[in-house]
C-alpha cells in the first residue's frame, strides 16, 4: 500500500481524531479484526467493544469508527466519523483512483487461476504487477488486492471468483478492472446461484464492472458465453477461440511432451507459440492471456518468447510416473464438468496406446443439481472411450451408476472410499496403463488417493 496519513485519511472521510496522532503512517487497510495482521493498519470497524489484546501485537494501529470507543492504549488512534459504511467507501475509491495502470480481473469455470498466473508471469518480465496470492479469491480479499497496489505497480492482474451473485458486482467496486477476461462459463456454483441462467448472469456481471470504456475478452467458442448478448456491451470486446473466427485464433495444435503448439492468428499475422502444460485447454489459457498482455502493450514475439518459460501449476493436468511403472495424470486441483471434459480429452490424446482408466471424485457446490449434474458427468465419462471407471464419494456414484447404463465402458466401480479405489488401482495400474485422477482440491480422500498412486521408489506407503 503506498503510505498514507491519518491526516490525509481524516480529510478524505470527514472524520474527527479523538485520539493518537495525525502524523500516523498507515500502510495497511482492514474491516474485520481477523485481517488484522501487520503493524500501521487502519481498520474500520462497527463495533461498541474492541479486543484490544487482539490487536496489541499490531500496534500502532488506527481504528475508525462511529461509536463511542475509548482505550487507554496510547499506540491506538481514533478517528469518529457520522457512518463508518460511507467513510470506508471513501476510502477504497480515492485509494483506487490514485493508481493509472491497467487492472486485469480473470474469472470463468475453469481456467481462471491459470490464466491469471500466465498473465503475471508474462507481464513481470519487465513491469512490477500486482496480482492474487494462488486462488486467494474470496471477497474478503478484495480490499487486501486493492491495497497492495502502490506507487511503484506497473499493472494488476485479479482472479474474481463467482459463488454467488453480486460476487463480481462487489469485486469491481473496489478493482474497477480495466480489461476483464471470461474464458468459459460451464455449470458450478449452482447451490447458491441456484439455475445455470443465474451462474451466467453472475459470471455476466463482469460487463457491467467494465462499461462505458472497459475491454472484456471473451472464449468465442464457449456457447453459454455467447447467452450473454455481448452485442449489447458497451466497451470494447476482443474474443479467443479456435473453432469459431477471433481477434486471438490458434490452429495447427499440436501435443509435445510437456505442452503444446501451436499457431496464433491476429490482425492477419501468424505466430508459431509453444505452452507449457497439455490439453486443447491450455490453448485456451493461453490465447486469454496473450490477448490480455498485448493490450498492456507487449508484443507478440516477446510473448511467444516468455510464455515458453511459463511452469504450469502443481496438480493440474500434471503427468507422472505412477505406482507399478504406470502413468498417471494427477488433475485433482478442481472439478466442474468443463474442467472433467478438458481432462478426458488430454487422457485420449496422450493415452492411445494404452489403456485408460478415470478416477473421479464428487463434484461440489452444485446445490439441488447435484444429481443432474454428477449424471451429466456419467454420460461424458460413458462416452470418452475409458476402459475403467472408479468414483469415488456417494455422489460421485451416480456417474458409475450411468456409465453402467450405457454399457459403453468395460468396467465400472463405485468405492466409498479411497482406501477401496487404492485396492482396485494397486491390482489394475501397471506400464500399460495411463490414469487419470480427477477431483477438488478440498477433497482430502482425493488427495490422499493421489499421493498413493505416485510411484514411491521405497515401496508403497500402508494404508
Amino acid at each position: 500500500m503506498k503510505p498514507l496519513s491519518i491526516r490525509y485519511i481524516r480529510k478524505l472521510i470527514t472524520g474527527t481524531v479523538l485520539q493518537g496522532s495525525e502524523e500516523l503512517l498507515i500502510q495497511h487497510g482492514a474491516y474485520r479484526l481477523k485481517q488484522v495482521r501487520q503493524r500501521n493498519t487502519i481498520l474500520f470497524i462497527k463495533r461498541k467493544i474492541v479486543d484490544w489484546e487482539r490487536l496489541k501485537p499490531f500496534f500502532p494501529i488506527a481504528i475508525v469508527t462511529d461509536k463511542p470507543l475509548k482505550t487507554a492504549y496510547k499506540e491506538v488512534t481514533i478517528v469518529k466519523v457520522d457512518d463508518v459504511d460511507v467513510a470506508y467507501w471513501k476510502f477504497v475509491r480515492n485509494y483506487r483512483s490514485m493508481m493509472n495502470i491497467p487492472i486485469i480481473a480473470v474469472t470463468g469455470t475453469s481456467g481462471k487461476t491459470t490464466t491469471k498466473e500466465m498473465i503475471y508471469h508474462l507481464l513481470s518480465g519487465h513491469l512490477s504487477v500486482a496480482h492474487t496470492n494462488s486462488t486467494n479469491n474470496s471477497r474478503t480479499a478484495h480490499l487486501m488486492h486493492l491495497l497492495s497496489i502502490d506507487e511503484e505497480t506497473e499493472a494488476a492482474v485479479f482472479e474474481t471468483a463467482v459463488g454467488a451473485p453480486g460476487d463480481l458486482t462487489n469485486a469491481a467496486a473496489y478493482l474497477q478492472p480495466t480489461i476483464g477476461i471470461i474464458t468459459n462459463i460451464g455449470e458450478h456454483h449452482l447451490n447458491y446461484c441456484k439455475t445455470i441462467e443465474g451462474y451466467i448472469a453472475a459470471k455476466g456481471e463482469m460487463r457491467k464492472a467494465l462499461e462505458p470504456d472497459g475491454l472484456l475478452i471473451v472464449n468465442a467458442d464457449d456457447a453459454n458465453t455467447r447467452r450473454l448478448e455481448l452485442e449489447k456491451f458497451k466497451g470494447t470486446l476482443l474474443t479467443f477461440g479456435i473453432k469459431n473466427r477471433s481477434d486471438f485464433r490458434a490452429e495447427d495444435l499440436a501435443y509435445s511432451k510437456n505442452g503444446m503448439y501451436m499457431t496464433v492468428l491476429h490482425q492477419g499475422k501468424r505466430y508459431r507459440m509453444y505452452v507449457p502444460g497439455l490439453g486443447e485447454h491450455q490453448v485456451y489459457n493461453a490465447l486469454a492471456a496473450i490477448a490480455a498482455v498485448s493490450l498492456v502493450g507487449m508484443d507478440m514475439s516477446s510473448i511467444a518468447e516468455r510464455l515458453r518459460t511459463y511452469e504450469p501449476m502443481n496438480k493440474q493436468v500434471q503427468v507422472l510416473q505412477g505406482m507399478n511403472q504406470s502413468t498417471i495424470i494427477d488433475d485433482t486441483w478442481s472439478i466442474t464438468t468443463t474442467s472433467l471434459g478438458a481432462a478426458l480429452k488430454v487422457l485420449q490424446a496422450i493415452g492411445k496406446e494404452k489403456k485408460k482408466i478415470a478416477v473421479i471424485g464428487t463434484i461440489t457446490d452444485l446445490g439441488s443439481w447435484g444429481y443432474i449434474i454428477h449424471e451429466q458427468a456419467g454420460k461424458m465419462l460413458a462416452t470418452s472411450g475409458i476402459d475403467v471407471l472408479i468414483t469415488v464419494g456417494e455422489h460421485a456414484r451416480i456417474m458409475a451408476d450411468v456409465a453402467k447404463r450405457m454399457h459403453s465402458v468395460p468396467e465400472v466401480h463405485a468405492c466409498s472410499n479411497h482406501h477401496s479405489a487404492y485396492l482396485l488401482l494397486k491390482e489394475r495400474m501397471n506400464k500399460g496403463t495411463i490414469t487419470l485422477i480427477k477431483g477438488d482440491m478440498y477433497s482430502e480422500s482425493i488427495k490422499e488417493l493421489a499421493q498413493l498412486i505416485r510411484k514411491d521408489d521405497a515401496g508403497q506407503p500402508p494404508i
